[in-house]
This record gives structure tokens, C-alpha cells and sequence, in this order.
């Protein structure tokens, strides 16, 4: 890899991480904070909770396969 390719990348994988922050704060500014999405699963009692984000860990699964999918697509290119 050449210097100008390696650019490119941090480039993109800050664009990138500024984009994922930019959703994180417009989902808190719409009441659907990671972890209380329709679908996690949570209990509490009186002394324990649990929590399992089930439909938090679908979401995060699926945007992760699409942007390393997407990076490994650029890369190719590149």
C-alpha cells in the first residue's frame, strides 16, 4: 500500500466514526438509546436487574457486517 491509499482509509474510517457517533446522538435525541430499543429484553426485581439487547445486538450486527464489508470492498479497489 501506497501512502496515498493509507489517506484515503483513515479518511474514511473517520468519516466513518464521525457518521456512527452523528446516529448514536440523533437515536438519544429520539428516545432510542442503545440497550432500550423495542425487542431488548430487561428484568428487574427488587435487588437484581438483567438486561439482554437483543434487538441492540441484531442492529450492531448488521451495521458492522455492511461497513467491513464496504471496507474490504474499498480496499479492493483501491
Amino acid at each position: 500500500m501506497d501512502q496515498n491509499s493509507v489517506a484515503k482509509m483513515i479518511i474514511f474510517l473517520g468519516l466513518s466514526l464521525v457518521g456512527l457517533g452523528v446516529l448514536i446522538w440523533a437515536a438519544t435525541r429520539f428516545g432510542l438509546s442503545l440497550g432500550k430499543l423495542p425487542g431488548d429484553i430487561q428484568v428487574s426485581g427488587e435487588k437484581t436487574s438483567f438486561s439482554f439487547p437483543v434487538t441492540t445486538c441484531i442492529l450492531l450486527s448488521l451495521l458492522l457486517s455492511a461497513l467491513l464489508n464496504f471496507l474490504f470492498w474499498l480496499g479492493k479497489k483501491l
